[in-house]
């Protein structure tokens, strides 16, 4: 994008009073220019061509051409950076995180038509989301390198002790950019993996979705978190969304515990919150890493944690969607070391095995 220009957005949905909600929000904030809109892949691809837009917003569901077709095709032949429009259905969640993974850099949920108050809520939202994504490096996905699910039914992990308590726990925290970021590090985990806590900032059914997804695709049991599950080695819990996650000791065990506290950071869940009872919690039998994520939350709590001797990671700039969350860490003096993300898990792992995460 040229500096000092505005924002041009191209608005890309099948249903009109949405096109117009969202043109309407978009050509009011300072600095972005809506240039056009269009009702189905088709037509968007021919505005692309004719209005060269710097951010598009890209409804998941659309007629003649699906969205994931449509977004598979743009990132293989122009890349550039999108921002998702998504139903709050349970298909809609599971077709976003698909479009995450195929390279948009975000996504909104679908406007509440009928609901006038909370509209200003998702401008802001809105509005936040697009001028961060006109920032974003334009990249197209690296190749996955591990194999699909059909080829992991040929070698199953090996079994989880059920049984036995971890004596360390993993926790990352993570927004923008950070299902695919989490997926990355997860991949990289082996079985036998102390527990790993995570929150990643993402709405209610969403992060039902997004457990789902990370429990097919990885090597360790993922699940959305149950107030009360208790923490175990190769299992990952993840923050539902709209609760906040902290971890407890009960006994010789961590559990999660869910609470429907104040948003911290304007967040719930936040990184901060579950990284500050993991301090109070598990002390240095901790790791922890934060990754790619617009604000600041979580470095605050990964200050804690380091200053009680915690092994301490923040994914580095160039691998970040956004360096925004670990280059506060950074910045905070909260992060140890600043890795790229694919060694992030290897880093984490080594710490834990140590037995002692103070360098």
């Amino acid at each position: 994008m040229t500096t000092g220009r505005p924002i041009r957005v191209l608005v890309i949905d099948d249903s009109a009073l949405v096109r117009k909600i969202l043109t309407e929000i978009l050509g009011q904030a300072p600095g972005i220019e809506v240039v056009g809109s269009a009702q189905d892949p088709f037509i968007a691809r021919e505005r692309i061509k004719e209005l060269d837009p710097d951010v598009l917003t890209l409804d998941v569901e659309m007629p003649r051409m699906d969205g994931l077709t449509f977004l598979r095709n743009l990132m293989r032949l122009r890349p550039m950076p999108v921002v998702m429009v998504s139903s709050l259905t349970e298909q809609g969640a599971e077709v976003t995180l698909q479009a995450l993974e195929l390279g948009a850099v975000d996504f909104v949920q679908k406007p509440s038509l009928d609901l006038v108050h909370g509209l200003q809520d998702y401008a802001d939202e809105l509005v936040a989301k697009v001028r961060m994504a006109a920032g974003v490096k334009r990249r197209v996905p690296t190749p996955r390198p591990r194999a699909q699910a059909p080829d992991r039914a040929v070698t199953p992990p090996a079994p989880i002790r059920h049984y036995r308590t971890t004596d360390r726990i993993l926790a990352i925290g993570a927004s923008t950019g950070g299902t695919e970021a989490i997926r990355e590090v997860l991949e990289r985990l082996p079985p036998d993996t102390p527990g790993v806590v995570i929150v990643q900032h993402i709405p209610p059914r969403f992060s039902t979705a997004f457990a789902e997804r990370m429990n097919r695709q990885t090597d360790l049991v993922v699940k959305e978190a149950a107030d009360g599950d208790r923490v175990m080695p190769g299992h990952a819990y993840i923050a539902p969304g709209d609760r906040h996650l902290t971890i407890a000791r009960d006994g010789a065990r961590y559990v999660c515990r869910l609470n429907n506290g104040a948003p911290v950071n304007r967040h719930r869940p936040s990184v901060d919150v579950l990284f500050r009872s993991v301090a109070q919690a598990a002390g240095t039998n901790a790791c922890a890493a934060i990754l790619t994520g617009m604000g600041a939350d979580g470095a605050e709590g990964m200050k804690e944690l380091r200053a009680l001797g915690v092994y301490t990671v923040a994914q580095d700039e160039a691998s970040s969607v956004v360096w925004g969350m670990p280059g506060e860490a950074v910045k905070r003096g909260a992060a140890l070391e600043v890795l790229p993300l694919t060694e992030i898990a290897g880093a984490l792992l080594r710490a834990a095995a140590r037995g002692t995460t103070r360098l």
